[in-house]
This record gives structure tokens, C-alpha cells and sequence, in this order.
């Protein structure tokens, strides 16, 4: 069965984007959150061009492994300049979540305005029994609040961005996670989270 998962580069202090993001732009001056991508020795067998570390290739290959198509919202769509007319994910297609329906640039995306739901549905039918990845800090706080995230993984550069887009935005309530891996790595932390369930955690739970 398709999990939903999402793994993004994050900031300590939160902002998966420097200042200005937009179109034409990418992240603005966030872009050493992707420093790690090539700042190793071990080729990724998923990406090509990526150099990683050591762990960070085991993890970074062992969750791109994973994904059988990724899902991303209407802004990130945008700032990353439609994709090339692509998709992030070498092999995975992309479903692009808008308000509004457009034409895709190509046969590698679909549209989808239907609402999240429905996203997340195409998204699993294109992944073909593989997972589902994630992409922005709005859909991915959207898709938590709906009960539809089941792992969360933190790809922490030790960096304080000051501003930029946050990866998590407000919440209704308490989301637990649970600690599935954590590894350390030269210049950047995966931190992998299972969320245990959506609800208030009661008095005595996870804080």
C-alpha cells in the first residue's frame, strides 16, 4: 500500500526557502540547504549528479527508492520554474495541487483542483503501489491536518536562514510523531519521524 510521505531540506530555525522565493529565483537564498546533495564522495543511485556522503547516501537513496510519484502545491510548482517542463523525481511523475486548473507542460505532470484529497489519490494511482512524496510547507500542513501524512523526514542543515518559507505552518492541535531513524552526517541531519496518529495528545504524551 502507498504511503504519503515527505522529505525536505530544512533549516534549524525552520524555513525550507531563503529570503525571496519566486519564480526565477528557486529558493531565493536558501540554496545551501542543498549543499549536502554533492558535497560527498558516493554517487546517488537514484539521482544522477548527486554526490553524498556516506549516510547521507543510504538514506537519501533509500527514500527516493521509495517514491512512485510526488505531489507538490501550486507555489513550489512555480518557484521551481514548472520543473523544467519535468518532474523533481527522475522516474516518478509529478501531480501539481492548484486552485485552478492549467494546462501541464508536459505528459510527466498532471493537474489537480479538484481538492487534496483528490491530489493525494491521483498521486497514489500514478505511484503504482510505491509512495507517495510530498513537496511544500502549506501542502504538507494541509495534508497533516487531514490525516493524510504518514512520515515526516527532517533534513536538518546546520543553518539559521532568519526568514524564508516555513516547512510547518499552524495547526489545530497536536500531531504526534514517533522517532523512526535519526542519522548524523558532515553537514546535515536526517531526522525520520512516523506520525503516530492526528489528535491532542492527551496529558502524559509525547510533548
Amino acid at each position: 500500500m502507498s504511503k504519503v510521505i515527505c522529505g525536505l531540506s530544512v533549516s534549524v530555525d525552520g524555513f525550507i526557502t531563503g529570503r525571496d522565493p519566486r519564480p526565477g529565483h528557486g529558493l531565493g537564498d536558501g540554496g545551501v540547504l542543498f549543499d549536502w546533495y554533492g558535497s560527498g564522495d558516493v554517487p546517488s543511485a537514484v539521482f544522477a549528479g548527486f554526490r553524498l556522503s556516506a549516510p547521507s547516501a543510504r538514506v537519501f537513496d533509500a527514500l527516493a527508492s521509495r517514491v512512485g510519484a510526488s505531489l507538490a502545491g501550486r507555489t513550489t510548482y512555480a518557484d521551481s520554474d514548472d520543473f523544467a517542463g519535468g518532474a523533481p523525481h527522475p522516474t516518478a511523475p509529478l501531480v501539481v495541487l492548484s486552485h485552478e486548473a492549467f494546462a501541464p507542460a508536459n505528459e510527466r505532470q498532471t493537474i489537480v483542483s479538484t481538492g487534496l484529497a483528490d491530489a493525494v489519490e491521483e498521486a497514489k494511482r500514478l505511484a503504482d503501489g510505491k509512495d507517495v512524496g510530498l513537496m511544500g510547507g502549506v501542502l504538507v500542513t494541509e495534508a497533516l491536518e487531514a490525516g493524510l501524512v504518514d512520515e515526516l523526514i527532517l533534513h536538518q542543515v546546520p543553518v539559521l536562514l532568519g526568514a524564508g518559507r516555513r516547512f510547518f505552518h499552524e495547526l489545530p492541535q497536536h500531531i504526534a510523531l514517533r522517532i523512526h531513524e535519526v542519522v548524523p552526517a558532515p553537514d546535515v541531519t536526517h531526522l525520520h519521524y512516523l506520525v503516530e496518529h492526528a489528535g491532542r495528545v492527551e496529558e502524559g504524551g509525547a510533548r
